[in-house]
């Protein structure tokens, strides 16, 4: 018999977060001044047991050259950073100067602002004025969830062998099942979804992290 993964209930998620690494002042206070700042925007911000996971995983895949597609307040990108090479950079793009600048002033309090380039404007626009021989060890998407395919066909060519590719929320929500379900958002991670599968230059797994989290190894 095939064993699932176990139903987090809200006790179990507290359980889960209390025996991770505990979050610091810094990304504390970030996700405070958030929640204050935008409380109808919060979902968009990862989750502290993602956060770790992120910063873990940069860490152990020695990634000296991040990029990231979807900054918004900047948890992802202190995480990110954080877990990279000492001399490592980290492009990270948004289109809002609003929801960035709130991520400024977060990368100076982390002190990591020195390693993080933020490029405002659409995100396929940054990836295809970037110069042709311009490779990435780890690659993190979250952003508008129609524009998920295009940013992975981008993305993937532009990966070393062994690099790391993220996705989040490809659960959206628990919607990608609920075929009734026909909204552009949802069905751009469906899209997605399948479309990553169906990719062989990768090896993926979808991990139930937060909303879903897909992690993908570029082979060659």
């Amino acid at each position: 018999m095939t064993r699932s993964t176990e139903t987090l209930t809200p006790e179990l998620h507290e359980y889960l977060v209390a025996h991770s690494a505990p979050v610091d002042s810094v990304l504390a206070d970030l996700a405070a001044e958030t929640a204050r700042l935008y409380p109808e925007y919060t979902r968009l911000q990862i989750g502290p047991e993602q956060g770790t996971f992120m910063t873990l995983l940069a860490r152990m895949s020695g990634a000296r050259s991040i990029v990231e597609i979807g900054t918004f307040t900047g948890y992802s990108s202190i995480c990110l950073a954080r877990g990279m090479a000492p001399d490592g950079t980290l492009l990270t793009c948004d289109v809002s100067e609003e929801w960035t600048s709130v991520a400024r002033r977060y990368w100076k309090h982390a002190g990591v602002a020195d390693r993080v380039t933020l490029s405002l404007g659409p995100a396929l626009q940054t990836l295809r004025s970037l110069p042709a021989d311009q490779r990435f060890d780890l690659a993190f998407i979250d952003a508008d969830k129609e524009g998920y395919v295009a940013y992975w066909d981008e993305l993937v060519p532009r990966m070393a062998p062994g690099g790391v590719l993220l996705a989040d929320n490809t659960f959206s929500h628990g919607r990608v099942i609920d075929d009734s379900d026909t909204s552009p958002a949802v069905q751009g991670i469906r899209d997605f979804n399948d479309h990553a599968l169906a990719d062989d230059r990768v090896e993926l797994v979808m991990l139930p992290i937060g909303d879903g989290l897909t992690l993908a190894r570029k082979l060659s």
